[in-house]
């Protein structure tokens, strides 16, 4: 199994995880992707969660719309940490899936990222990932300073 791995909820979640995975594979991480439903294959969730440390999996990504009990369903499963992605849907403008996605109980913690933020949530990733990774910290701190430079040459650029 990956360092990451990023499970969905559904296929037609992919295009909010693709963010994830390319920033992932941009700084060398190992993570790949699997649809896996809470409601519709709990017992393969569970399976998963429960094996995914002894796999070598580090930390989890789910990606939920609309009840999004993914996440929380993972987390009480695993001791690995788990990032939530809540997927903008029709309904509730994505409002469902983010507070779905949140508000778990006490013991059951799921860093949760913004409504279709799979971007951030490979970053997050990624830095729980540099704690224990001077090669990696060092890739992180070069593209934090690369937009930094990018914000004051945009500054620069401005002519009015």
């Amino acid at each position: 199994m990956a360092t990451v791995e990023i499970i969905m909820g559904s296929k037609s979640d992919l295009e909010v995880a693709l963010p994830a995975v390319n920033v992932l594979k941009d700084f060398g991480v190992d993570a790949s992707v699997k649809v896996m439903s809470a409601h519709r294959t709990p017992q393969e969730v569970t399976d998963f969660a429960a094996k995914a440390k002894d796999n070598g999996v580090k930390i989890i990504i789910a990606v939920a719309g609309k009840a999004a009990h993914l996440a929380g369903f993972i987390a009480a499963n695993t001791t690995l940490p788990v990032i939530g992605l809540p997927v903008k849907s029709s309904f509730m403008d994505g409002m469902d899936s983010l507070l779905s996605t949140v508000m778990m109980p006490n013991g059951v913690p799921v860093a949760t990222v913004a409504v279709n933020g799979g971007q951030n949530a490979g970053l997050l990733a990624i830095q729980m990932l540099a704690l224990g990774d001077e090669a990696l910290s060092a890739k992180l701190a070069a593209y934090k300073q690369k937009m930094r430079d990018d914000v004051i040459q945009s500054n620069k650029e401005i002519k009015l």
